[in-house]
């Protein structure tokens, strides 16, 4: 499909409409039956007719709103999230096959998970978060884990909970420390009722402005974001050249380096060395507030 600019007919991000009023215009595309939604998928296999896709899409943009909701914590605009997701659902209706039995919700979930996941690694962190299939699955798992386990207070986080942690999800525990300390300071619901006398029920994520940044926003985050590499650049010079070492090999490396690997370039303990990345990362922080 090339126009993919059919999807945001009524909801589009880059104008002035507001995200409340994209939750309530996507409120009127029906949602097709399973019969009907065959017929359609079939077709546009074999036509490629742009309005046929369109039908497709509109009736599952609340998929993509229901899907954005679950990633409510990492504290990134809610519009840019849905337009990524939408992006995902644009993919997913253009790989589709009925045949094989599955509804298209089932298959395009898929697709809006992997965009809005795409997205949200790419904008987390000016330190590597880490690429590799466990990290990835730490990061957006690890609260879900943590709320399971009702751990409402990280001084429940015995080192026993942390290997079982880290267990479940094939990491270190140093591994799960540091991504829960990433993570515990982005915590919101936007599912929470505006005003609980209420008997609207409404919820943040129903009336939140559109997040989308206008022309003069952009280029200020962007200029933000170089003066960001800049200032973390300089800071690293406080470092000496053990310290970074260790700390790239931990952090910023697509496959963190173990502490018993790095222990035995520089011949000290693992413990020494953990001590070495987490000091690392105190004097990279206090050197950054002192410059800003």
């Amino acid at each position: 499909m090339e126009n993919k600019s059919v999807i945001f007919d009524d909801g589009d991000f880059s104008s002035a409409v507001n995200l409340s009023r994209y939750l309530q215009s996507i409120r009127k595309y029906p949602i097709l039956e399973q019969e009907e939604e065959y017929r359609l998928a079939k077709e546009y296999i074999q036509t490629k007719n742009e309005k046929i896709a369109y039908q497709l899409i509109t009736s599952h943009l609340r998929l993509v709103v229901k899907v954005v909701s679950k990633y409510k914590g990492y504290g990134l605009p809610v519009g840019e999230m849905i337009a990524e997701g939408n992006i995902g659902l644009l993919y997913a209706v253009n790989k589709f096959d009925p045949e094989k039995g599955f509804r298209f919700s089932t298959y395009a979930l898929w697709w809006i998970k992997a965009s809005i996941q795409k997205y949200i690694l790419n904008s987390w962190s000016l330190v590597k978060i880490g690429t590799t299939a466990a990290q990835k699955k730490l990061f957006f798992n690890l609260r879900k884990i943590k709320n399971g386990m009702n751990l409402v207070d990280d001084r429940e986080m015995t080192d026993e909970v942390m290997e079982d942690i880290a267990a479940s999800l094939e990491v270190s525990v140093q591994d799960v420390t540091d991504m829960n300390m990433r993570l515990k300071s982005h915590d919101g619901s936007l599912n929470a009722v505006i005003d609980a006398s209420s008997d609207s029920g409404s919820e943040w994520l129903d009336f939140i402005a559109d997040n989308k940044p206008n022309q003069e926003e952009r280029l200020a985050r962007s200029e933000t974001m170089v003066y960001r590499r800049r200032l973390f650049n300089q800071a690293l010079k406080c470092l000496n050249e053990r310290e970074k070492d260790i700390l790239f090999k931990r952090r910023m490396e697509e496959k963190s380096v173990t502490l018993d690997e790095l222990s035995q370039i520089y011949n000290i303990s693992k413990e020494r060395v953990r001590q070495i990345e987490l000091n690392s990362m105190k004097k990279l922080r206090k050197t950054i507030d002192t410059m800003m």
